[in-house]
């Protein structure tokens, strides 16, 4: 088996590797990390150590796993006082914003599935940022109508999209909460008063970016004090953000969409110095999450059920395991070269799909049946018939309801993004995916404490592509286009295992990749989700530096495939459910499970 070797010591989290930002392909959304311990509570230190020993944490009643032990602690608390995953769901998030700002927040957007035990149903809620109503599809185009330089475009206030996080945090609440809404807050509440311990990992961030931190006023003054980055082991207090969400305990999202809170987004994004954005207060008023039909893919006994557009993920996942439905992957194993072209010229046949087709449902039709039916898939599948790596890769031809004709979309796609699963005392699954884009989104901080997206960089820069119109270019009140693949697998109707991940358009090979080391080659969660990653989008098969996926490097290439070894920073979480919960996190991050 791969095996991935994963190094802790017992301070908190050791940063390292580059961040590069000249290409689409070179900027890491986040620098990779290994993962070490704090002083936390004996059942989180407990979980660092299994994870160490490459072991899954084992429940019998309800399980969280997160990107942060703080985070993590804060849903235990509320699991273990009989609260629903939604409940769980809002503490995390509420600690997520605070230690890990970076990735997540209120100020940014997320996509939900939630699993029923009592009906059985499936549900998604798409809490995805919107295009204010003033934005333009040229907005990131230059007076010669060419795209902007990436980063040009996304420090700032010209990247900003109407935050959804809130909105969804609230009507998840209203549909499947137990506990009072207000008392999901505390434990962040506290951490923010308090102060908290900067982790090593948000440390190095800080210091990676602290010249474009440094740009905005108020973010310099909370991650670069007296103009130092911040340090891990310091004690960093947040008090404006505690009194975000006193104000959104007490009035509900309500008091972040309206009033006060929202008048001071508005003008941060439009006061920010350089490129200033378009949001407005009729924005922020306006926006409403969505429930969106779920899409769920065959995949030999199991459902694979995710968001639909305008996630791609839950489509693209669907697609690259459909097309290897009728391939054996078992018998082959993980160290097999042929196990790892056919899931690459997989991938990269989806990725072609996805490029061409997927958008913002509400906007443009997007063939989703066609798409994941099985019959399109089979024939998708007849071209990895062969024993080399496909010369060239080019969208199919799905079924649609109607004819459309669109351009290869080129947008790029950063986010610095967390993930969180969790299983109640009820056998309510929930999987969300949160994020802010980029690390620290657009680097402007409001006076409420938070971070604010530059989400609208997920759009397309580009509006045509050889004559036809891109379905993910930018539209005013449209949602951009995301990666981001919350899923809950299902045997029979029932939950087998609920997983997701960070990693921008990367998350859907993560997210594959893991189900088939769990589905298919038997590997349990904590195994699935540390193994060396393979991920090919594009046509470039990625090889994760410093593990075992290194020795691919020439039968790969030896196939025709272009290969690039190099970081690849995964944050994926994911419990298995069967006789007991298992949980399993990220070696690469500083997450973990917990259950009772």
């Amino acid at each position: 088996m791969l095996k991935f070797t994963v190094a802790l010591t017992t301070s908190f989290l050791l940063s390292s590797v580059l961040y590069a930002q000249e290409t689409a392909d070179a900027v890491a959304p986040e620098a990779a990390t290994e993962t070490a311990v704090v002083a936390l509570s004996q059942a989180a230190q407990a979980a660092l150590e299994a994870k160490a020993a490459e072991r899954p944490v084992r429940a019998k009643n309800w399980m969280v796993a997160a990107a942060n032990p703080y985070a993590v602690e804060a849903g235990a608390e509320v699991l273990k006082n009989g609260g629903s995953a939604a409940d769980a769901m809002v503490a995390v998030q509420a600690v997520l914003g605070l230690v890990e700002p970076q990735s997540s927040g209120l100020g940014g957007g997320a996509f939900l599935v939630w699993y029923d035990a009592e009906s059985g149903g499936i549900t998604t809620l798409d809490g995805r940022e919107t295009a204010p109503l003033a934005a333009t599809p040229q907005l990131f185009q230059d007076e010669n109508g060419e795209p902007l330089k990436f980063f040009d475009a996304v420090v700032g206030g010209l990247s900003v999209g109407t935050p959804g996080t809130p909105a969804l945090m609230e009507e998840a609440h209203r549909r499947w909460g137990k506990a009072n809404w207000g008392s999901l807050f505390q434990n962040a509440i506290k951490l923010a008063d308090a102060g908290f311990l900067v982790s090593p990992r948000l440390a190095q961030l800080v210091q990676n970016d602290a010249e474009r931190l440094s740009r905005f006023p108020a973010t310099a003054a909370y991650f670069l004090p007296d103009s130092v980055p911040i340090k891990d082991g310091d004690t960093r207090r947040n008090r404006p953000y505690a009194e975000t969400l006193r104000a959104l305990a007490e009035n509900g999202s309500e008091a972040f969409y309206k009033g006060v809170i929202a008048e001071d987004i508005v003008a941060t994004v439009r006061n920010a110095s350089g490129r200033t954005g378009a949001l407005s207060t009729v924005d922020l008023a306006l926006y409403k999450v969505i429930e969106r039909p779920a899409v769920c893919a065959d995949y030999r006994e199991y459902d694979i059920c995710g968001m639909g557009p305008p996630s791609s993920g839950a489509l693209t996942v669907g697609q690259i395991l459909g097309i290897l439905q009728s391939h054996d992957l078992g018998a082959l194993g993980p160290e097999s070269t042929e196990s790892w072209r056919l899931i690459g010229d997989a991938s990269r046949l989806a990725f072609a799909d996805r490029g061409r087709y997927m958008a913002d449902s509400d906007f443009v039709p997007v063939p989703a049946k066609g798409l994941i039916d099985n019959a399109y898939l089979a024939e998708r599948a007849r071209l990895l018939d062969r024993e080399r790596a496909l010369e060239n890769v080019s969208p199919g031809t799905p079924s649609w309801d109607h004819a459309q004709l669109w351009g290869d979309d080129v947008s790029i796609e950063l986010p610095s993004t967390s993930h969180i699963s969790i299983v109640d005392g009820d056998g309510n699954a929930l999987s969300m995916t949160t994020t802010i884009e980029n690390g620290f989104g657009s680097r402007l901080m409001t006076r409420g404490g938070f971070l604010l997206n530059n989400e609208l960089t997920d759009f397309s820069f580009r509006t045509h592509s050889n004559g036809y119109p891109i379905a993910n270019r930018l539209e005013p009140g449209k949602r951009p286009r995301s990666s981001m693949a919350p899923t809950i697998v299902l045997s029979e109707g029932t939950p087998v295992l609920v997983i997701g991940s960070p990693g921008g358009s990367r998350i859907i090979g993560y997210v594959a990749q893991a189900i088939i080391a769990h589905l298919d080659w038997g590997m349990d969660v904590q195994q699935a989700v540390a193994m060396p990653h393979l991920v090919n989008r594009f046509g470039t098969y990625d090889l994760e530096a410093g593990t075992s996926a290194a020795a691919l490097e020439t039968p790969l290439g030896a196939l025709g495939f272009e290969i690039k070894t190099r970081d690849l920073n995964s944050g994926l979480h994911a419990i298995s459910i069967n006789q007991f919960l298992e949980g399993g996190a990220d070696p690469r991050r500083e997450g973990i499970a917990l259950g009772e």
